[in-house]
């Protein structure tokens, strides 16, 4: 038990807390207690003291039986209920923690008794069994029995032991992740192992391998039990002042491994049991010996509360019988409590005769026959000596002789069956039930001695990884459900209201890069301004998705339509940066080489995109404002000019002009320990000198030539690709770091204390220079070599000068009020860094920590300030500036920086026009080669048709699958989704909401795919082979741009959507649409907490049609779901009259009940429509 949690005056117990008692009556304690007590003038009597025998007990209720004093003064930290014997075992706090008796445990022959960091077993008569000394380090907590003679210990440090009790040797060390452990219960499928943290984890029986985790409280957990299918646990969340006490209990189904329904009573739970009579019913005790019973799945009642009434202020541990028939509770001031729910309780269902301390046999000895093989040796009185015993054999002369097992029964083995790794076979019966004869071969030659510790199912390899990653870099993932993702809860990875991406989608790795180019303000305005007639534009779709980023008020968006265009460049394949499902999952890429060629690539493709100057004719005002020459503004930010020189040997010298988007850093050949600036090894990348085989003109072959790289003009955005491939480079950046810690440590005075901050008297004393207000702690200077800015100076002879640049230095050089730039100056501050996260157990990661401006905040939190955070794809959590620059080279490895220039906001136009009009509604061409106008089935919108802001748009789509759902069965039965299936968006359907041609379709597209189907779902899409393909397509072909920009163009003008089911249509589609153009009828007609109801059995019971009797039609869907919501205004009176339509709800669901939710055949029952039970509703 976490007793720091519970009340910090208990941490520890000072010897002078109790050390010198007078022999008078404690004011806390209560005076019957001690009656017929003598208080000796030296000490205290330990004694047990009983009360008067004369207790009244109701049968049924639990009432107090007994009251004795363990040992005056002294907390009371852990009792027990003896397993076996009527016995109740009482440990004590001792004089410091490391006595404390943290757990207790009975066995048949004894017990066990855990304290910090020793494990003791004792008979119950008091004779030592074994003694193990666990190391000094460690601080236990929590034992569990697991079978007669196995036994998990775990505590406060990131492993757990298993321990032999017949060998009393450590077999397997499982590890955990910190702070460790302090709870642990089991059931028939999981190890239950409660944290500190507040959380609950979940573990296979046999691997100990994390199967699910419950984050039941915020603060720390308290107390948890098991029973059934049932999980209840008490804990404290974390408040502005501190901890509190909660007082919502989590319950868990272990059936669907969700949260239910908490459960709130009404006192400061500190320890739960369940207590299964006829029901399964909670005990809940508070700290202040308030006690509850009440159902885990119902309400607290106040009434079933009782007072324990301890004579310390708290309470500090209980307990529950095996029969349930008793409760004792132990207080901070040595007292024991026993309750009872009769007079004369049975403790254990069979106890067997108590089993009392030995006599001291000092006086007489009995005779001991020698004769007798069971004659215990330990009868006989010895002195305590520091000598070596006889018995005391060196392990060079001895061997461990364990029992050997009997072989067996040759007809089992003949007649087993084996399902998996579990054999079945009838019994032969050739042996008496439970008992197996055992007889020791001292001649069997056979025999060979074997190590009982077996090798862990976790690699040995792989174990400095679970405590080396900090939780929130690794590897997230989805968990889905029956529900899909409706039910998973995002906002407890992101606090904030930017907006994460999720990973599960192929190739999602560049999630990292494509935050770090959102949150570059002129290139997100740039991208959103820029659109262009190519179906497969990244310009374009990185638009969109940024649009979406934009819009999102903390929700994840996912970048399919993106991945989607990245995934048909060719070029992209090319450099290999298409990932097939097989090696993302596994990991095998190298994911730091593979983001820095992504960076490459994806500069290059933008300016490329950008730079065609003419502007389609169907989307006018596509945005050319930021470019004014040939050069696009991806070329003007990132851009660097050079001017590359090739001197030949016989002194010819070649100039030509070039540029380049980003560098690349080269490391000196040199890797000594020397100190090595970050500003020099990115000069040193920036003006290349190197010698290499190039053609001379003049001596007409190939010669060596020294080629030097010479800079013309800056960029604005400095990107730089770290390139550490290999352990060399990585040792360069641990050793600098190591080097640049030292002298941090120099400079400051050699005498920084961990995690100390120091004033400004403390940095005069050290010969601080005035201006520095606190120094930084060591564990900020910690694996830091990269500068958070740089200073270039372009010299008149055409050099470069480069040097780190701090705050010091900016107040030195410039002071306060700093002056204009020089000409040719000019300072980088780092925006962004991507680091490589290695995990062996995941494959690696990658995250990207981005310092985010006051024009991200403003839109989104209407405050104007700066914050660095950790974006790991739809994770989000601001972290502190130096984390940006923190790599520790064995995890976290820097994969790409991005340095932005000072004031670089104010050179650009950062105005967002919309560059999707009107006319892309109007008529379009088919992709398909066959269609004929006969086949056409929409009119497409005039111009006197143009939605308004507040329309109504009826809108449904269909689907085709590209790739399956990955899926397991669990040991229990249910399915556990790994991946959900990839769908892609077959046909999309628009109609109109009002006017004269209400309901008639003005955008019926089918999208044609590239990419190879798997499943058309005919049955549920209508979607046959051959209607998306556009040589033998009948249908109205489109790409998806063109069908995207329409949908677009309705979301920005205003309306609002009507249709069943629009969150995932609109996810497949990948569109972010304001809740308030919204329209969705599955939640119109839906009760809380009740199934959702399908489009056809809605319009049965309201509508009387009959829909989707083969396949499903997205123009009949559509049209349908627009009657709906009219028809819901109607029952509503237009939303003023909830209760009347909450009837009506309600004799929906008794219908639906009534017909298992399954409309009718033909023949069968008409619709309710024109039945009685329907009027008499609608009467309601």
């Amino acid at each position: 038990m976490n007793f720091e949690g519970l009340d910090p005056g208990l941490a520890e117990y000072a010897p002078a807390m109790h050390s010198a008692l007078d022999p008078v009556l404690d004011a806390h304690l209560n005076p019957s207690l001690l009656q017929n007590v003598e208080l000796d003038p030296e000490g205290v009597a330990l004694e047990a003291l009983p009360v008067q025998e004369s207790v009244h007990i109701m049968e049924g209720v639990y009432s107090e039986l007994h009251s004795v004093v363990a040992e005056v003064g002294v907390p009371v930290s852990v009792s027990h209920f003896d397993l076996h014997e009527e016995m109740l075992w009482v440990g004590s706090h001792g004089v410091n923690g490391s006595d404390d008796i943290r757990q207790i445990q009975s066995l048949e022959n004894g017990i066990l008794f855990l304290t910090k960091n020793n494990l003791k077993y004792m008979a119950r008569g008091g004779l030592i069994i074994f003694d193990y000394l666990l190391d000094e380090n460690e601080d236990m907590h929590s034992l569990l029995l697991t079978d007669s003679s196995t036994l998990l210990v775990g505590g406060l440090q990131n492993h757990i032991l298993e321990i032999d009790l017949n060998t009393v040797q450590e077999t397997q060390k499982y590890a955990v992740e910190t702070p460790g452990v302090t709870i642990m219960r089991q059931s028939n499928r999981f190890f239950f192992c409660g944290h500190t943290s507040g959380k609950i984890s979940l573990r296979d029986l046999r691997t100990f391998k994390v199967e699910h985790e419950f984050d039941a409280f915020s603060g720390s957990l308290s107390d948890f039990d098991v029973h059934g299918n049932l999980l209840a646990s008490c804990g404290f969340s974390s408040r502005l002042t501190g901890l509190a006490c909660d007082r919502f209990l989590k319950v868990y189904d272990l059936r669907m491994m969700r949260a239910i329904t908490p459960l709130q009573v009404h006192v400061d739970p500190a320890f739960l049991r369940f207590i299964p009579t006829y029901t399964s019913r909670l005990a809940i005790i508070s700290q202040s010996g308030q006690c509850q019973f009440c159902e885990p799945t119902g309400l607290a009642n106040p009434a079933d509360i009782f007072h324990v009434n301890p004579v310390g202020p708290l309470l500090m541990t209980f307990d529950v019988s095996a029969s349930k028939q008793a409760l004792a509770f132990g207080d901070s001031e040595g007292c024991v409590h026993l309750w009872t729910d009769s007079p004369e309780p049975s403790f254990n269902p069979y106890s067997r005769e108590t089993e009392f301390a030995l006599p001291c046999l000092v006086d007489s000895l009995p005779p001991l026959d020698w004769s007798q093989d069971l004659l215990p040796l330990s009868l006989i009185p010895v002195p305590l000596t520091t000598d070596t015993l006889l018995s005391d054999w060196p392990a060079a002369n001895s061997a461990p002789a364990p029992r050997r097992a009997p072989p067996v029964d040759a007809e089992i083995l003949r007649t087993m069956k084996k399902v998996g790794f579990i054999g079945y076979a009838p019994n032969p019966r050739t042996r008496l039930r439970n008992q197996i004869p055992y007889r020791l071969k001292e001649s069997d030659s056979e025999f060979d001695s074997f190590s009982q510790v077996t090798e862990s199912p976790i690699g040995r390899e792989e174990e400095p990884y679970l405590h080396m990653v900090s939780k929130k870099y690794r590897k997230v993932t989805i968990k889905y459900s029956k529900l899909g993702l409706e039910d998973f809860d995002f906002k407890h990875y992101n606090k904030t209201l930017f907006a994460g991406l999720e990973p599960h989608i192929p190739n999602a790795y560049c999630n990292c890069m494509i935050q770090v180019l959102y949150f570059l303000e002129p290139v997100r305005c740039l991208i959103q301004n820029h659109l262009c007639q190519k179906e497969f534009c990244l310009a374009c779709e990185l638009g969109f998705l940024f649009h979406m980023l934009d819009l999102s008020r903390g929700d994840p968006c996912q970048g399919s339509n993106f991945l989607r265009a990245f995934r048909t460049i060719p070029e992209a394949s090319a450099l290999g940066l298409i990932l097939a499902d097989s090696d993302e999952a596994s990991g095998k890429g190298n994911l730091a080489r593979l983001i820095q060629r992504w960076n490459r690539f994806i500069l290059t493709q933008l300016h490329q995109d950008m730079q065609e100057l003419e502007v389609p004719q169907a989307y006018r005002g596509a945005g050319g404002s930021f470019c004014s020459s040939g050069d696009s503004v991806i070329g003007q930010l990132f851009s660097c000019e050079m001017e590359n020189c090739s001197l030949c040997r016989c002194g010819s010298e070649t100039v030509r002009a070039s540029s380049t988007l980003l560098f690349t850093l080269s490391y000196p050949e040199d890797k000594t320990g020397k100190n090595c600036d970050f500003a020099q090894v990115l000069k040193r990348s920036i003006c290349l000198e190197q010698n290499t085989q190039a053609w001379c003109d003049n001596c007409e072959k190939y010669q060596p030539t020294i080629q030097t790289r010479n800079i013309r003009h800056l960029p604005d955005i400095l990107v730089i690709n770290c390139e550490v491939n290999s352990l060399k480079e990585a040792d360069f950046w641990r050793m600098q770091a190591e080097v640049a810690f030292k002298m941090a440590i120099k400079k400051h005075g050699g005498e920084i204390s961990k995690n100390k901050e120091f004033t400004l008297a403390d940095w005069k004393e050290l010969g601080n220079p005035e201006g520095m207000l606190m120094c930084p702690s060591i564990e900020e200077l910690k694996n830091v070599w990269l500068p958070f800015s740089i200073r270039m100076k372009m010299t008149k002879n055409k050099g470069l000068d480069v040097c780190n640049w701090t705050d010091v230095d900016e107040m030195q050089v410039w002071g306060p009020a700093r002056a204009e730039e020089e000409h040719g100056v000019y300072v980088y501050d780092l925006m962004a860094t991507v680091v490589h996260i290695l995990d062996s157990r995941t494959g690696g990661s990658l995250v990207a920590h981005i310092k985010v401006g006051e024009t991200y905040h403003q839109r989104k939190e209407g405050v104007t300030h700066q914050q660095w955070y950790l974006f790991n794809d739809f994770l989000i959590e601001p972290i502190d500036k130096h984390e940006a620059v923190q790599f520790d080279m064995n995890w976290k490895v820097p994969a790409i920086l991005y340095y932005i220039k000072r004031n670089l906001n104010s050179k650009y136009n950062l105005n967002i026009k919309n560059p999707i009009e009107a006319s892309v509604l109007l008529a379009e061409a088919s992709l398909a080669r066959k269609q004929r106008k006969t086949h056409t089935t929409f009119i497409p919108l005039m111009l006197n048709e143009m939605p308004q802001v507040g329309d109504l748009v009826g809108l449904d789509a269909e689907f085709v699958t590209l790739n399956e759902e990955e899926a397991e069965l669990r040991s229990d039965g249910t399915k556990s989704t790994i991946k959900p299936s990839q769908m892609s968006v077959a046909r999309i359907t628009c109609v109109r909401g009002q006017g004269p041609n209400e309901g008639i379709p003005f955008i019926d597209d089918y999208i044609s795919t590239q990419e190879q189907v798997v499943d058309y779902l005919t049955q549920y899409s209508g979607i046959k082979p051959g209607d998306l393909d556009a040589k033998i397509s009948s249908k109205h072909l489109t790409t998806l741009k063109s069908t995207y920009l329409k949908l677009r163009f309705l979301i920005d003008i205003g309306v609002k959507f009507v249709g069943h089911g629009l969150q995932k249509d609109f996810r497949v589609i990948n569109l972010m649409v304001p809740k308030d153009q919204v329209l969705d009828t599955v939640y119109l007609f839906h009760m809380p907490r009740k199934r959702m109801i399908s489009l056809r059995f809605l319009a049965w019971y309201f509508l009387d049609l009959k829909i989707q009797g083969e396949t499903h039609d997205s123009i009949e869907d559509a049209r349908t779901a627009l009657q709906l919501y009219r028809k819901y205004l109607e029952l509503s009176k237009n939303g003023t009259e909830p209760e009347s339509f909450h009837k009506v709800l309600k004799g929906l669901y008794e219908k639906g009940r009534k017909m298992d939710w399954k409309v009718p055949e033909p023949e069968g029952q008409t619709s309710p429509k024109n039945a009685a039970v329907f009027s008499s509703v609608l009467a309601l």
